[in-house]
């Protein structure tokens, strides 16, 4: 992966949990690396080692026209990693969810048709925008039938870009996004991501509270999966804007996760619960992404199986939060 040598790219969220990993594989393939992050005091000590590293930091919201306007001139290639995460929060609070998400994305849209309209744009999307799953292995052609606000909103920032594309010659990639799972979560950010939440909570001898009967299937991506596929999405953006599924294309139930978790760490407990209602409502059911486009059209490949994802995961919490 060469192109990314020597060129300047932005990643928007880049201290998040996936920003981090895309700013220091981007910084490994020698990119001029810029990030953007809504808050540096949440970060100082992660903003420290990267500034003296030579990247330069800058704190933006997403939906500061003139900061962002700034944070994008002259970049070759975008990473948008920021959003406001969660399907039941979407819900509970769909106007700031739209106000982030929506607002925000096109306060990008319109700093990059000002200010870098030669730049590759890569948008983190999110499975969730297909809805319900069901048995088979999901594909990009699935039209999407979202189930909740968040998803609504993913949905709609993918048909934007298409208008951008089509208007003003915007080049980017899609990346959907299943479950990612890994070393490297923030501190603070120990609810992000099922998988994580549940190590979390199983190191600190807790319950694991698993909905309905457990047998719901998730695709689970480990971290370095997952930025690794984001980075050769970002190559293969253009004015069509393909779509690629990100994940590793193997269900789990979430039972077996919970369990696996739970014996690795040596402590916690699982136990069954109801489904909140809410959250009931919005259920996707069985979700497993087929990721054929991505292997056979960029050559990518998952190399980091569940087990040993877990183990990884389970031996770095262990040693940094627990």
């Amino acid at each position: 992966m060469t192109s990314y040598q020597d060129r300047r790219a932005l990643v928007i969220g880049g201290l998040g949990f996936i920003g981090t990993g895309v700013v220091d594989r981007l910084r490994d393939l020698r990119a001029r690396v810029t990030v953007v992050t809504r808050s540096v005091g949440a970060h100082r000590d992660a903003v420290s080692a990267l500034s003296a590293a030579g990247v330069r930091v800058i704190e933006a919201d997403l939906r500061d026209a003139a900061a962002i306007g700034t944070a994008v001139r002259d970049q070759q290639v975008v990473f948008n990693l920021a959003a406001q995460s969660g399907a039941v929060q979407s819900m509970e609070d769909p106007w700031t969810d739209l106000d982030i998400n929506c607002r925000g994305n096109l306060v990008l849209l319109e700093a990059l048709r000002e200010q870098a309209p030669e730049a590759r744009l890569v948008f983190v999307s999110s499975r969730l925008v297909y809805g319900s799953g069901g048995a088979g292995a999901v594909g990009e052609e699935r039209v999407p039938d979202p189930l909740c606000i968040h998803a609504v909103h993913k949905a709609a920032v993918e048909q934007y870009l298409r208008v951008y594309g089509r208007v003003y010659g915007l080049t980017f990639a899609v990346a959907r996004l299943t479950n990612p799972y890994g070393p490297g979560q923030p501190p603070g950010r120990t609810a992000y991501g099922v998988v994580n939440r549940l190590i979390h909570l199983a190191l600190a001898g807790e319950v694991l509270r698993i909905y309905g009967d457990g047998g719901q299937r998730r695709d689970y991506i480990y971290i370095d999966d997952a930025v690794e596929a984001v980075l050769c999405v970002g190559e293969a953006a253009a004015k069509e804007g393909p779509v690629f599924n990100v994940g590793s294309g193997i269900g789990t139930p979430l039972l077996d996760m919970a369990r696996a978790i739970t014996a690795m760490a040596g402590s916690g407990r699982v136990e069954l619960v109801d489904w909140p209602p809410l959250a009931r409502k919005i259920e996707t059911g069985d979700f497993v992404a087929n990721i054929d486009r991505l292997q056979r059209e960029l050559g990518w490949r998952p190399r980091v199986p569940l087990a040993d994802g877990l183990q990884r995961t389970v031996a770095y919490y262990r040693a940094h939060v627990a």
